[in-house]
């Protein structure tokens, strides 16, 4: 699992059947640095599934693999990350 802070939102104009209705957001995932309030540390932006209602700026927790579609077995999601938390606040030493 990793941290991210959502970056944006996309839109799909036509999706997977069993992904009709889902939220998907961008997020670039964050290391120490970025989480300590400098400008470094910050990875490569990607699309995370969310139902939990992140926004912009929100820092989120992002499951991946095969454990991102294991919220919804026994359906089937063809999905590689979803956000499994929202962050209210992080301390980092």
């Amino acid at each position: 699992m990793r941290i991210a802070e959502v970056i944006g939102k996309v839109t799909l104009s036509q999706a997977h059947e069993s992904l009709v209705g889902a939220k998907w957001i961008i997020a670039t995932p964050l290391q120490r640095d970025a989480l300590q309030g400098r400008s470094t540390g910050r990875g490569e932006p990607f699309v995370v599934y969310d139902d939990l209602g992140a926004n912009s700026e929100t820092r989120i927790a992002v499951a991946e693999g095969g454990e991102a579609s294991n919220p919804f077995y026994p359906d089937v999601k063809p999905i590689d990350a979803y956000n499994a938390a929202i962050f209210d606040s992080i301390e980092v030493d």
